[in-house]
This record gives structure tokens, C-alpha cells and sequence, in this order.
């Protein structure tokens, strides 16, 4: 009897090489498959894969020997989870989700030409009409379905719990994946080399490089911040903040309600141009976001919503989807990562509001997108262990032992440590602690710096002074 390839790994490896039209070697294959599986497939795994993509003719082979690289097969049909059409510009491969029936009808409607759709503004009603509580853009089945997938092992505790577990892995997939939907071209690897070790890629655009790090620094303002952070304006217009820093032309804008028009390139929409109604309606949105009763609703109503308003002058669409993590953060939920969202399908999505004020086809995009999240994230947990109550009630009082030990150059040994708990933690208490900060002073490394909220720069300066501890008390 032959022997039962699982599905979904040929049809991610099929996807990940229709998304080279020029083909990929097995390296860079084996380099992207990592980045998507919970665990790496070995080589002689991924060689058996490919022989039966090829044997069924989804896949073709170009070039010999070292040379060789593996490509598409010409109109193929991938799947139910995925389809493969042809741009009508340049004969580009891209890759679609399932979508619904009202959603098939939107994507056909912003795929006809601008001169075929007529131009129009922004309604304001589409806005006021949703009445928290009674009007819901997700379905009650839908919202028990995501109450169910997103739920974590760490629901009941603290807000952002979950999220602080994670932090490394949500760093790199948030920062690279929507980044990736405002067309920058980092890739994953790049990523996580900019943020773990502040290496920026070679012959990246210093822009796509600081859309990079403004990511980081929003998402780490977010879950340090989750008890916080709200539906509110000091949280989204200091989220605009972080994300726009370093990148708009008006270096006032940054944090600041628009007070000038805009218009969407693609789309014959015209956002609001008078200030005072911008201000009025975004003050409106907040109020009527935090007064929503369901986070999976208040999520995607902030994904409608904001980038509809378009209150700010540019990265609109970056405070939205960082904005749509807030209720998983505070409610320790799977987050939303938008990893592998296909930009074409999200930008159709975000036309449909824009345009015909229809949100099927961005509802569509939202499952797809967490229900992919859900299964990335709910597969690392799987593999982790349970929280120590000790870490998270004392999770503060860690940050600021490990924080004055690297910033004042001190040996992470129990004498210094235990001078620092002396009064910051109860007798009964202390010592179990002291050995919890003496193993994440001896664990800190470039990649959990940010855990403890300290600069690269800090612990490079602290580096020597660890690794000379390590070498003659270890």
C-alpha cells in the first residue's frame, strides 16, 4: 500500500512555488516551508512531496543538477483552499481565497475597470447606522466558531497574557505580514533578522526597513500596554504614531487627525475631506467600537471601519489590522497575524467597503485569515508549557530586575539580584523568584530583548559582562 501524503503540506508547497513564477530551488523552499510548519520537513520528506506533485503534473522541474528549480504547471487549478488565477497585467500568478457568493459578486465588481465604476464618496450613515449590540457584521454561529478556534490555554489570566507568550513569533509574522500587504519586500527571514538582531537587508529600501521596525515597536506598545490600550483616541492616534514614524512627508501628521483630502489610488472612492466631520465621525467610530459587546465583532468592524474613514493621512490600513488585535490581546486570544493573506484579496476586500459599502468579501478574507492564524499559533501552544503563576504575578517586578542589572552593567548573580528583591518581593516569595530572574538573565539573548523591554544597543553594551559570568560561574 502506497503511503498517504498529507494534504495540506502538498498544497502549501505547491503554493509557495506558484508564488515564484521564475521557479525556487529546493534550499529556498526548504527556507519558506519553515517559516509556515510548526516543525521543518527533512529533506528526503520534502524530496517524496515533490515527487508526488510532480507525478500528478501540479508542479513542473527547469534546468538540471544544482540548477534545478521547480515551477507552477501552466493553468492549474490548486485546490478548494486555493486558487491560482491569472493577472490580466503581465500574466502574474497570484492566489486567491475561498470565497463566498456575495463575496465572488464584490470581487467581480472592483475587478472591472475604473472608467466602468462610478465615483463615489464617503457615506456617513454606512457608520452611524451600526448600533453595537444589534447590528453585527459577523454572524452569531461565525462569532462562536472564532470563540471556539481562538480560545488559548491562558484565557482567565491577566490581559496579554497570551500575547507576551508568543511575543518573538507575533513580532515576526505581524511585522512581515503586514508590511507584505502594503507592498513592502521583506520577506520572513529578513525580518526576523531585523528584529532579533537589528540587521537590515541588503538592497531593501530604507522605507520598507522602517515600516519594518515601527511594526515591532506598535505591536510591543500594544501587549506591554494591555491592561491599557483601548477603543479609544490616545490609543489609535499613538498607534499612528509608532507605525507612521519616520515615514510621512509632514513629519506633523504622525499621530494627527488629517486635515487635508486624500485620495485612494485604484479606487474611485473619495474619502471625507472636511475636518470637522472626520473628527466627528472618527470620535464616533471609537465610541461605537468599544461599546461592541463581541471582540471577534469589534475586530472586524475596526478592519471596516477605519481604513473606510480614513482618518489619518497615510497607513490607514496598518493601524486597522493592529487596531483589530486589541480585543485578542486584552482577551488573550489567538491573534490575528494576516500571515500568507493574499494582498490582491485583502486590497478587493478593503474596495468593496470603499466602494459599495459591502463587507462580504473583507468578511471572507477575516475567516481565512484567522482561522490560518489560529493554526499557526494554537500549534506552538501545543507545544509549550504551562505558564508559572510566579512569573506572571511578579511579570513586572522581573522586567525591572533584568532591566537594572543590564542597564547598570551588573553580573546577573544571585547577590546582585537579591539586593534588587529585597524590597520588591515578599519574603515567601523571594527565593523562588531571585531563580527565576538568574535563569532569564543567563537566557537573555538579541531575540528576547524585547520581552523585557530593553534596546539592542543596551544589551550589546551588557553582552560581554554576561558572557564573561557565563564562562567562570557555569
Amino acid at each position: 500500500m502506497s503511503r498517504i501524503v498529507p494534504a495540506e503540506e502538498l498544497d502549501l508547497i505547491e503554493r509557495i512555488i506558484s508564488e515564484h513564477t521564475r521557479g525556487i530551488g529546493i534550499s529556498a523552499l526548504e527556507s519558506a516551508l519553515a517559516s509556515h510548519l510548526p516543525k521543518a520537513l527533512n529533506r528526503r520528506t520534502l524530496q517524496r512531496r515533490l515527487e508526488r506533485l510532480l507525478t500528478d503534473k501540479r508542479i513542473t522541474t527547469q534546468g538540471e543538477s544544482i540548477a534545478l528549480v521547480y515551477k507552477r504547471s501552466p493553468g492549474v487549478v490548486i485546490n478548494a483552499e486555493h486558487r491560482v488565477i491569472e493577472s490580466s497585467i503581465g500574466g502574474e500568478v497570484q492566489i486567491y481565497i475561498p470565497v463566498s457568493t456575495e463575496g465572488g459578486i464584490i470581487r467581480n465588481l472592483v475587478g472591472q475597470p475604473l472608467m466602468r465604476r462610478n465615483p463615489v464618496g464617503y457615506q456617513r450613515s454606512f457608520l452611524e447606522d451600526y448600533e453595537p449590540g444589534v447590528t453585527f457584521y459577523l454572524s452569531e454561529s461565525l462569532r462562536a466558531q472564532f470563540h471556539e478556534m481562538g480560545r488559548t490555554p491562558v484565557g482567565e489570566l491577566s490581559a496579554g497574557t497570551y500575547a507576551r507568550e508568543i511575543l518573538n513569533r507575533l513580532l515576526i509574522d505581524l511585522s512581515w505580514a503586514s508590511s507584505r500587504l502594503e507592498g513592502n519586500t521583506y520577506n520572513r527571514l529578513d525580518t526576523q533578522n531585523l528584529i532579533e538582531f537589528g540587521q537590515a537587508a541588503e538592497g531593501k529600501d530604507i522605507h520598507e526597513t522602517q515600516m519594518i521596525l515601527n511594526h515591532k515597536a506598535a505591536i510591543e506598545m500594544l501587549i506591554q500596554e494591555a491592561d491599557l490600550i483601548g477603543f479609544n483616541a490616545f490609543t489609535f492616534l499613538n498607534l499612528h504614531a509608532i507605525l507612521s514614524e519616520n515615514l510621512l512627508p509632514d513629519k506633523d501628521a504622525g499621530g494627527r487627525l488629517r486635515r487635508r483630502p486624500v485620495d485612494i489610488f485604484g479606487s474611485v472612492f473619495h474619502p471625507v475631506a472636511m475636518p470637522q466631520v472626520l473628527e466627528d465621525c472618527f470620535y464616533l467610530l471609537l465610541q461605537k467600537a468599544a461599546a461592541i459587546p463581541d471582540p471577534f465583532e469589534q475586530a472586524f468592524f475596526m478592519m471596516v471601519q477605519l481604513p473606510y474613514l480614513q482618518p489619518f493621512e497615510d497607513v490607514n490600513k496598518r493601524v486597522s489590522r493592529l487596531g483589530a488585535n486589541i480585543p485578542f490581546i486584552k482577551n488573550n486570544l489567538c491573534p490575528l497575524s494576516f500571515i500568507d493573506v493574499p494582498e490582491q484579496a485583502y486590497v478587493d476586500g478593503t474596495l468593496g467597503v470603499y466602494e459599495f459599502n459591502q463587507v462580504d468579501l473583507l468578511r471572507d478574507v477575516f475567516i481565512w485569515a484567522y482561522e490560518r492564524s489560529c493554526q499557526r499559533y494554537l500549534a506552538v501552544t501545543k507545544t509549550m508549557a504551562d505558564p508559572d503563576p510566579l512569573r506572571i504575578r511578579y511579570r513586572e517586578t522581573l522586567i525591572l530586575v533584568i532591566q537594572a542589572i543590564v542597564r547598570g552593567l551588573q553580573e546577573p548573580s544571585a547577590k546582585n539580584i537579591q539586593q534588587l528583591t529585597h524590597e520588591l518581593v515578599p519574603g515567601n516569595d523571594r527565593e523562588a523568584f531571585n531563580k527565576i530572574a538568574v535563569d532569564a538573565l543567563q537566557r537573555l539573548h538579541e531575540g528576547s530583548v524585547a520581552r523585557y523591554r530593553l534596546k539592542l544597543s543596551e544589551f550589546q553594551s551588557w553582552k560581554p559582562i554576561q558572557d564573561r559570568w557565563k564562562q567562570f560561574f557555569l
